[in-house]
């Protein structure tokens, strides 16, 4: 996931903003981490590059 990225997206519940958290990642983009709504208390997995933003409980 490109880091610019973080200007325009939005809990996909509560409309919030994310919080981006780092896990590895590289010279271009982030390739493991987290995307954290601190207004409705969810994360969302960013692997392989792809921020998961699906509701948690489609998450698998």
């Amino acid at each position: 996931m490109k880091k610019d990225l973080m200007e325009i997206l939005a809990c996909p519940l509560c409309k919030g903003p994310l919080e981006l958290s780092i896990e590895e990642e590289d010279e271009k983009e982030v390739i493991k981490g987290s995307l954290r709504c601190n207004k409705c208390s969810v994360s969302y997995p960013i692997e392989d590059s792809i921020p998961n933003l699906l509701p948690p409980e489609l998450h698998s």
